[in-house]
């Protein structure tokens, strides 16, 4: 732990000092005491945190991008109204808990990166969490929603995360000003309320969701459901978010505005249609494709020539440094063995 210390040419006294400052922090997340431990005493004169938790510290110091700081003002209908009702709770201080439910490209991301950037600019603490990696690193400062929370990974009904009020996680949750949550149609309800009775003790607000706190929820019931092991229809159902005592609750907020296919409306409602389950059906369950976004197949050799002339029209090598026209079109082929 000392070796980085070292590099910097620091006298044997100021490396022991960084390396117990370090434990110190790190016995903190834990809920522990380092004077608990039979170790050299801290010189506080080394101590440049002002006692300040080491997970308040990594979130104060979030950089807040100046683009983003701009998105408010592009915002649609749909999403502005979810950003004014959102920021009033923080500023009023008297909390909510919402979901932001929309199918993909409706801008759920675009519309948290405009909040992080609102209330990190104000210089608040705001947490963004996602129930994957993948979606975590899409947001300003993210992390996986059970890495910041501590949530076990085999939690059932009743559980609370495995932080203690004294923890630097407790101490995180109860300044912040917005807790984001994206995915958490894809995480079992169990996870959610585990955080939520953690919070309400922590706050000492047993009778306020998440004590009292502003939280914003995000997801698509229409996707990934939670994973339940060898599970029945009814058993993942019963896992979700909706079923959870907390979904009467929240504000449930709706997107429907596709921001990825606006020049094309028609096939924007159609996703729409199949993600809702009111597209027709054939007797077997499946959807037939519309024609009109079909490339008719006739057996011939020439048929792979004209899926590509349709969905790269024009000629492909003129457009290569296009990053528009590259981005906006795809060809994905599947094999069956």
């Amino acid at each position: 732990m000392t070796e980085d210390y070292r590099l910097n040419h620091m006298s044997p006294h100021a490396v022991e000092q960084m390396a117990l400052l370090d434990i110190k922090s790190m016995l903190e997340s834990m809920g522990k005491d380092i004077s608990s431990f039979p170790l050299p005493e801290i010189d506080e004169s080394y101590d440049g945190s002002n006692n300040e938790a080491r997970e308040i510290t990594e979130e104060s110091t979030i950089g807040v991008n100046p683009e983003h700081l701009g998105f408010s003002s592009f915002l649609n209908p749909e999403q502005r109204y979810a950003y004014d009702e959102i920021l009033a709770t923080i500023n009023s201080g008297q909390g909510g808990v919402f979901f932001v439910d929309g199918p993909e490209g409706t801008g759920k991301t675009y519309l948290y990166k405009a909040l992080l950037a609102k209330v990190r600019g104000e210089g608040k603490i705001a947490i963004a969490t996602a129930t994957s990696g993948v979606a975590a690193s899409i947001l300003p400062g993210g992390r996986t929603a059970h890495s910041r929370f501590k949530i076990p990974l085999n939690i059932e009904d009743g559980g609370v995360c495995s932080f203690t009020k004294q923890s630097g996680t407790a101490k995180l949750l109860m300044s912040a000003s917005l807790i984001i949550w994206d995915e958490a149609s894809m995480t079992r309800r169990q996870a959610v309320e585990a955080l939520d009775n953690s919070m309400r003790d922590i706050m000492a607000q047993p009778d306020l969701p998440f004590g009292g706190k502003t939280v914003v929820f995000g997801g698509d019931f229409r996707q990934v459901l939670p994973v339940v092991r060898k599970g029945t229809r009814s058993q993942i159902i019963d896992a979700t978010l909706r079923k959870s005592y907390l979904w009467e609750s929240m504000r449930h907020i709706r997107l429907v505005r596709n921001m990825r296919a606006q020049s094309d409306p028609w096939f924007a409602d159609y996703l729409l249609r199949v993600g809702n389950g009111t597209e027709d059906t054939m007797d077997d369950g499946y959807i037939r494709f519309p024609d009109e976004i079909c490339v008719p197949y006739t057996g011939v050799a020439s048929d792979i020539d004209k899926l590509i002339e349709s969905v790269f029209p024009m000629t492909l090598d003129e457009n290569l440094l296009d990053p528009n026209y590259i981005t906006s079109r795809a060809i994905l082929s599947t094999r069956n063995e």
